[in-house]
């Protein structure tokens, strides 16, 4: 009883300390993003010297402003998911509910397989891709928004799959039996006692894939995201992207003002990913 008694006392002191550890990780890397970007925050950060009524009414456009890269941002996340979320929540509950063994296996290596694949090769493929078409198909399509988001769909789907499949893997045996024992169909009872049930946890794995599609770099760098485009007109257009303006900025700055603009973004980034958790989770708690 005594070793019992010392090795779960070290289990829970190391696991207290590894908590402790990322906590302060965090901690830091938060606290020193808001000591250098804190002072940048301001209006001219995002509109420049655009009147702020101008800028947001897309009649006149911003240049050295944040305004396109948080705009580009935004699109890129909200295409990504309407992309994304229809094709990987289907598939979690095909392979969940309608699959057999052998095929639920294979295609659950498959999207394994998928989810471990480093962002530069899906970047790299969509590049790729997209040259094919211009060549040979569709002489004004170049790497812009829809490429881009298209690769990152393809990115954060397995995530979804996943986390769809377990959520509706993990409900109990008395759950399923509820629907069928009331005369529901099995389309019924997928649709009104068993997705309901399993929401909380869905939502959990579409957090995860927002917070992947909002802070990806080597997809977008590859597939349309530039420099200087201004707020997008279409689908089919570059676009800027806080974080390829981060990335940019931070390695090729001229002078330190430069360089707190890279922290300001990056703080921007920060909150409107931290806005959309905190939706995410909302929605989570009204579906609870």
């Amino acid at each position: 009883m005594k070793n019992h008694s010392a090795v779960d006392i070290f289990l829970s002191f190391y696991a207290w300390c590894c908590a402790f550890i990322l906590t302060s990780a965090v901690l830091t890397i938060l606290g020193y993003l808001l000591f250098h970007g804190l002072s940048s925050l301001n209006l001219d950060l995002i509109f420049a010297h655009t009147p702020v009524m101008d800028a947001l009414f897309l009649k006149k456009q911003v240049f050295g402003g944040l305004l396109p890269a948080i705009t580009g941002t935004l699109a890129l996340i909200f295409l990504s998911m309407l992309f994304a979320l229809p094709v990987g929540i289907a598939t979690g509950i095909f392979l969940s509910e309608f699959a057999r063994s052998g095929t639920r296996k294979i295609l659950g290596l498959m999207f394994d397989i998928m989810a471990s694949l480093p962002s530069i090769v899906v970047g790299l493929f969509g590049f790729a891709v997209t040259i094919f078409l211009h060549q040979h198909f569709f002489k004004q399509l170049y790497p812009c928004l829809l490429i881009s988001a298209l690769c990152l769909a393809f990115l954060v789907i397995p995530y979804i799959i996943r986390s769809t499949q377990i959520a509706l893997e993990s409900l109990p045996p008395q759950v399923r039996l509820t629907g069928p024992a009331l005369g529901a169909t099995r389309t019924q009872n997928l649709w009104y006692v068993l997705i309901p049930m399993a929401a909380k946890e869905i939502i959990g794995g579409i957090i995860l894939a927002i917070g992947r599609s909002a802070e990806d770099t080597a997809v977008i760098m590859l597939t349309g995201a530039v420099a200087t485009a201004g707020v997008p007109n279409s689908i089919f257009s570059g676009y800027e992207a806080l974080p390829f303006f981060i990335y940019y900025t931070a390695a090729e700055y001229a002078n330190t003002s430069e360089l707190m603009k890279a922290y300001g973004a990056a703080l921007i980034l920060l909150f409107i990913c931290g806005g959309l958790y905190l939706f995410a989770y909302w929605i989570k708690r009204k579906v609870r």
